[in-house]
């Protein structure tokens, strides 16, 4: 069977036409806002493009040539957008690099790609560059974001455009915008370095028409969410994140949305109620902790705000069965959903800054349980599925097509089938050139009828596609039981006690979890029982703080079959980090470095055990 989201609606095309189209279309006055000196700043549409049109003849000018690697290395601002864009329009392909890597690993990148010259957003990320820079000799240029530039950076941004703005005339003008709508619809646009969560990061090719054709028909199947008068998009995923790229950043540049850059991961919460986002797009991990917080605040609360809590998301979650089945909800329930929203609700739409339309989720799977608790506030959470291969929708969920614990249909131009062992295939416009310099690889990835292999594994359930886990993550047991971990994981990770959740059992007798507890949560707890610890290694090894973990996360996992029940788990004194190398740049976890680093605790586990 295949699922199709029906014929492409647009033409190929190519980002710099996206770009000048939008520019033109929609000539805001706030295209873009960012903070200074602590209010919001805005940047026009003209602004914007004047700003890219000299960073573009500003990189010519210092001898970057069409087809040339520029690397990007920065937090999300709108002189990442400004670098984007410059490139795009030069015939240049940009590498965008996660702010978060270490030196070895931008050293990696910048050397793969080749790339001649790299943006830097701080003296931070200059620091960094630098170091990475003694291993990549192809770097010839650094250039700051900050003015003046940092110790060792050569060029400033403002240097830059400075540069390009040199000769400028309405001769110039029209020649750049010229040599830019040369582009192909076929030209590689960016290379995007994969995770690595199995292997050394590889360079994605994604063409100019790869993402117009994913931002055109995205915004065709939800133009519900992103064709709305005075939208306004707050933008924290990383810019070198591709959901963040194509979503965030062209979709809300192709439809007018205004773009806010949030001040830092930290001020999020902040942000979202100074500039009252209508749209927001982000991973699960933020719906994780905004549920985890809404749930703290009711259970942390006296006897009578708990009932009324619990009565609230009961009343709210059967209007929500209600509406999702189809149904009309009768005279009284549709009642006591208003009461809810007005009690309870209400406080957590004001949180989201009291405007917020639609939340999106992709880049993992979203818990159905976190899905729905959103959708009954009246909080609706937009799944949808891709991979950075994809440019990267593949499906989504739409306002009218909504179905919890599915990632939604396929849109326009995409074909998604499941092969006999279980894989997701997808063939269409969305799908990638090719990993940089490895046509192995490539050949791996797309077979001779062009489906990428996506390597998670589902199911088409009416044409909406469901995620169950990844292939090579699927634990078989020494039974031959086969286990997906990802939604285990997640069910666990709704408990407020459980920060983050690695299920084992691969080859072994039975299931097992190794745990990082929420330690806000794990030590208010500890010191209402009285406990006394001097370090959290102390803690996690505390008898009573094991049984009262294992209460918590066994009482969520009892109704999965019994091969699926975690018999043991072992308890972490830190959590896992991308600075460790256990967690790629997009918050997944790297399997069998967890398992190589923790093997004598994984073993532990096991000794002397039975099957049960």
């Amino acid at each position: 069977m295949i699922a199709t989201g029906g014929p492409r609606t647009i033409p190929p095309g190519t980002l710099p036409q996206l770009f000048f189209d939008a520019v033109a279309n929609h000539d805001l006055p706030n295209a873009m806002l960012y903070k200074a000196a602590g209010s919001w700043r805005p940047i026009s549409h003209r602004q914007l493009a004047e700003r890219v049109m000299r960073c573009a003849r500003g990189l010519r000018a210092i001898g970057v040539q069409p087809g040339d690697r520029v690397a990007i290395l920065s937090e999300n601002r709108p002189e990442w957008a400004i670098a984007d864009y410059a490139c795009l329009t030069t015939g240049v392909i940009d590498v965008a690099i996660y702010p978060n890597l270490p030196p070895d690993q931008v050293a990696y990148i910048l050397r793969d790609s080749g790339a001649v010259a790299l943006f830097v957003s701080t003296a931070a990320q200059a620091e960094k560059a630098m170091i990475a820079r003694k291993d990549a000799p192809s770097v010839k240029h650094v250039i700051s974001f900050t003015d003046p530039a940092p110790a060792g950076v050569e060029l400033s941004m403002s240097a830059l455009e400075a540069r390009g703005a040199e000769g400028e005339s309405a001769e110039t003008t029209a020649a750049y915008r010229a040599a830019a709508l040369q582009a192909r619809p076929d030209d590689v646009a960016t290379l995007i370095y994969t995770s690595g969560t199995t292997g050394e990061p590889k360079g994605v090719m994604l063409t100019h028409d790869n993402f117009y054709s994913n931002v055109g028909c995205s915004v065709s199947r939800l133009r519900e969410a992103f064709e709305h008068p005075g939208n306004t998009a707050l933008s924290f995923l990383p810019l070198s994140h591709v959901f963040e790229r194509m979503v965030g950043h062209f979709c809300m540049m192709h439809t007018g949305t205004t773009i806010a850059y949030a001040e830092s991961m930290d001020t999020v919460p902040d942000d979202m109620q100074q500039v009252r986002p209508t749209i927001v797009a982000s991973v699960p991990r933020l719906y994780e902790k905004m549920f985890a917080r809404v749930l703290d605040n009711a259970l942390s609360g006296g006897a009578v705000k708990k009932r009324i809590f619990f009565w609230a998301r009961g009343a709210a979650e059967k209007w929500a069965d209600a509406v999702l089945a189809g149904r009309t909800p009768n005279a009284f329930l549709a009642l006591q959903y208003r009461v809810a929203q007005k009690l309870v609700f209400s406080k957590l739409k004001a949180r989201t800054g009291g405007k917020l339309r639609f939340f999106v989720s992709g880049g993992a799977p979203l818990s159905p349980e976190i899905n729905k608790f959103f959708y009954a506030a009246g909080l609706i959470i937009l799944e949808g599925y891709g991979l950075t291969e994809t440019s990267p929708v593949i499906c989504c969920n739409t306002p009218n097509e909504f179905r919890l614990g599915s990632v939604g249909r396929p849109i326009p131009s995409v074909e998604v089938k499941i092969a006999d062992d279980g894989e997701i295939l997808t063939r269409g416009p969305h799908v990638m050139k090719g990993y940089f310099n490895k046509p192995d690889a490539t050949r791996d990835a797309i077979d001779d009828e062009h489906w990428f292999h996506t390597g998670d594994i589902g199911e088409l359930r009416d044409g909406y596609l469901a995620i169950t886990d990844r292939k090579k993550d699927l634990l078989v047991t020494a039974g031959g039981k086969k286990i997906a971990p990802q939604p285990i994981e997640n069910m666990v990770k709704t408990n407020k006690y459980v920060s983050q959740v690695v299920m084992l059992g691969d080859k072994r007798k039975f299931a097992s979890m190794l745990v990082v507890p929420n330690f806000e949560q794990l030590e208010r707890w500890a010191k209402i029982k009285n406990l006394i610890w001097t370090d959290r290694r102390q803690l996690v090894t505390m008898p009573i703080v094991k049984a009262k973990m294992e209460k918590e996360i066994f009482g969520r996992t009892n109704s999965l079959a019994k091969f699926e029940q975690p018999k043991k788990i072992a308890l972490l004194d830190r959590e896992l980090t991308l600075e460790s190398g256990e967690m790629t740049p997009t918050l997944k976890v790297r399997r069998k470095i967890v398992e190589s680093r923790y093997k004598p605790v994984i073993d532990s586990l096991y000794e002397g055990e039975h099957e049960g």
